[in-house]
Order: structure tokens, then sequence, then C-alpha cells
């Protein structure tokens, strides 16, 4: 598996850490089901979500060149 270091807004991290222990979620969690639509969308995490692919994709596009 991947392993990936993000660097959030504090207040960010713990807005999405409150959330998830009321929902009794673990942050990972929260996060996926925000992505997933099951809350508002929230810009930031979409324009996190559209750099990871970009990142993802341009990754597979160098693996390709070699």
């Amino acid at each position: 598996m991947a392993r990936v270091i993000l660097e959030i807004d504090t207040q960010l991290y713990r807005l999405l850490k409150s959330s998830a222990e009321t929902n009794n979620l673990s942050l990972e969690e929260e996060c996926c089901r925000r992505l997933e639509g099951a809350d508002r969308r929230s810009r930031y995490l979409q324009a996190l979500l559209a750099e990871l692919r970009a990142e993802d994709e341009q990754r597979r596009a160098n693996a390709r060149l070699r």
C-alpha cells in the first residue's frame, strides 16, 4: 500500500477529527465519507482529490515513458 503524506490546515484537521468522533468513524473513514458525497461536498477536499488524481496520472505517464 502506498503511503501518502498530506499537509492540511490545522483548523480543517480539527473539524474533520471532531466530525469523525461525532460520527464514530476514524479520520480516514470520515474523509472517505465526505469524498463519496455522503456529506455536502467540501471544495477543499474536492481540490485535494483533484490534485491527488493529477499527481497519480503524472506518475503513471512518467512510468509509461521509462
